[in-house]
C-alpha cells in the first residue's frame, strides 16, 4: 500500500480516537471527583488516552484489511503490467512490418492499436477508482467499529474525556496510568474475531 493510503488511514484513525471520543464523551458527571474508573486523576476529571499509532499498529480489522487492499493493488499492478507488454509487443510488430502493409492496412492496424491502447487506460482508471471506493468503504468501517466499541466500554467507565496520543500530536505528555490503549484493542480485536467467527459458520451453513 502506497504512502497516501497510510496517510489515509493514519487520518481516518486520529479522527476516530482524537475526536470523536472527545466530543462524545464530554460533558458527563462524575461521581468521584478525583478519580477515573483505570486509576487517573487529570484536573478532577475523568480523563483517559489512547495511543493512535499503537491501535493502528495492532487492531486485527485493520491489519487484515491493509493486507488485503495490498494483495488487490500487487494483482492489478501485475495484471496492467502484463496488459501493458502485450500491447508494447502488438506495436513493435507493427512497426516491423508497417512496410510491407498497404496504406490501408496500416491505418487500421494502427487504429486497433490506438483503440487497445484507449481501453487498458480506462481499465486501469476504473480498476483504480473501484480499489479507491473500496478503500474508503474500509475507512469508513474502521471508523464504526471503533465508535461503537468506545460507546460499549464508556457504558461501563463513564469518562468525560477519551484523547488520542500519538507522536508529534498535540498532546505532549501523557501519564501512562491513564493509558487504555490495551483494554480498547482487547475489546475490538475480541468483537473482529467473534464477528470472523459468525462469518465463517454462516458460510458453512450455505
Amino acid at each position: 500500500m502506497n504512502n497516501n493510503t497510510s496517510l489515509i488511514w493514519n487520518i481516518v484513525l486520529s479522527l476516530a480516537v482524537a475526536v470523536l471520543f472527545f466530543l462524545h464523551f464530554s460533558g458527563k458527571p462524575s461521581g468521584d471527583a478525583g478519580a477515573a474508573a483505570d486509576g487517573g486523576v487529570v484536573a478532577g476529571r475523568k480523563t483517559v488516552y489512547v495511543q493512535v499509532d499503537s491501535l493502528l499498529k495492532n487492531y486485527e480489522f485493520f491489519k487484515d484489511t491493509r493486507k488485503e487492499l495490498e494483495n488487490k493493488n500487487f494483482q492489478l499492478e501485475n495484471e496492467l503490467n502484463t496488459k501493458g507488454r502485450s500491447l508494447q509487443n502488438e506495436v513493435q510488430f507493427f512497426q516491423q512490418r508497417a512496410q510491407t502493409m498497404t496504406p490501408e492496412q496500416a491505418r487500421s492496424t494502427e487504429a486497433q492499436l490506438m483503440k487497445k491502447q484507449q481501453d487498458l487506460v480506462a481499465y486501469r482508471d476504473q480498476s483504480a477508482q473501484a480499489l479507491g471506493q473500496e478503500e474508503a468503504k474500509k475507512n469508513e468501517e474502521l471508523y464504526k467499529n471503533i465508535r461503537s466499541y468506545i460507546e460499549k466500554y464508556n457504558k461501563e467507565n463513564g469518562f468525560e474525556y477519551v484523547l488520542g496520543y500519538s507522536l508529534g500530536g498535540g498532546i505532549l505528555f501523557a501519564n501512562p496510568s491513564l493509558d487504555v490503549t490495551q483494554k480498547i484493542l482487547d475489546g475490538l480485536n475480541k468483537e473482529y474475531k467473534g464477528s470472523n467467527a459468525s462469518k465463517a459458520d454462516s458460510t458453512k451453513k450455505k
